[in-house]
């Protein structure tokens, strides 16, 4: 019987229906490796599947038999392809299922940072609505406004769907390469990152998280943005340099900023960010609904099963091991 490691996260119907047909074992260790239960069975594996498991050289060393790696989620910065892909191991992500959910997600962030939302529920269950809100407490428009995307794929462009059509806004966007089929349908513009910057009235970075995107939004860029500016990041913590954005948010170089992800997670208590009142934070929720997270791990495992049954997954990210298996 073939062994699957699970890591941190697969939904129970998923986990109980791989758990009919293999050895599977769950672990979520935060340092995994320091397990020996863990190191004894992933000896063994055939299979990996889950999240944010940190999967390089020297986890591999310990895998003599793995043949895929199935990660669920869209992102795989977690993971060590030139390794994997030198091994003749099969890496597998989920894209395509959570771009609608991470939309909305995208779309409520803007929407809470600039209408205040969270402040206000605050100030209304804190029993301070006593009279009319002042000036100070009015928020920012979000409808007609000037949206920069940064990062046009498949999600960057179901951001750019709700803005133009559901808010009238109008569409920047930065790529690695222009999309003329974005720019025709969300009447969207192409534009360089600086020119971006200084233009929109959000910046919306939903980039994958690279070598070349570590870091992308630093000091000179936040320097760059409107002071009416909001930031919105729905990629990774750590395309950003997060003390940046905290200075540029004290020093008022930005007016606000709504985060779902974060340098390090979960967020560590004495973050600045924690206690800054123009920051809505989430615990990095963009594809957490139900109905996306089991279609993910349904995904995930369909990866895994076609991998372990000698046949190319449907999303493969090292096509090269397929080439050389065949």
């Amino acid at each position: 019987m073939k062994k699957i490691l699970v890591y941190q996260r697969l939904e129970r119907p998923v986990l109980q229906e791989l758990q009919i047909k293999y050895d599977v074992r769950f672990f979520n260790d935060p340092n995994p490796l320091s397990n020996r239960e863990f190191v004894s069975f992933l000896q063994e594996a055939d299979g990996i599947i889950g999240l944010e498991l940190e999967v390089n050289k020297t986890l591999l060393d310990h895998a003599p038999n793995l043949k895929v790696v199935s990660n669920v989620s869209v992102g795989y910065n977690n993971l060590d392809i030139e390794e994997l892909t030198k091994r003749n191991i099969m890496a597998t992500n989920t894209p395509g299922v959570l771009t609608d959910t991470v939309a909305d997600m995208a779309m409520g962030l803007m929407l809470a940072v600039a209408r205040r939302i969270p402040e206000l529920d605050q100030f209304v269950k804190s029993r301070q609505w006593t009279q009319s809100l002042t000036e100070e407490q009015y928020g920012t428009d979000v409808h007609h406004k000037v949206l920069g995307i940064i990062g046009m794929g498949r999600i960057g462009q179901a951001i750019a769907q709700r803005a133009r059509f559901g808010f009238d806004m109008e569409i920047l966007y930065h790529s690695r390469t222009p999309k003329p089929e974005a720019e025709a349908k969300y009447d969207a513009t192409y534009c360089t990152l600086d020119e971006l910057l200084q233009q929109s009235d959000f910046v919306c970075l939903i980039t994958p998280l690279t070598k070349e995107t570590e870091g992308m939004i630093g000091k000179r860029e936040f320097q760059l943005m409107k002071p009416s500016a909001i930031f919105i990041n729905a990629s990774r913590g750590k395309t950003v340099v997060e003390s940046d954005l905290i200075a540029a948010l004290k020093e008022g170089q930005i007016k606000a900023a709504g985060l779902d992800v974060f340098t390090k997670e979960p967020i560590e208590p004495d973050n600045e960010l924690l206690d800054l009142p123009n920051v809505v934070t989430l615990p990095h929720i963009g594809s957490s609904t139900y109905e996306t997270e089991l279609a993910m791990s349904r995904l995930a495992a369909e990866n895994l099963e076609a991998a372990l049954n000698g046949q190319r997954p449907k999303n493969l990210i090292n096509p090269s091991v397929w080439e050389t298996a065949k």
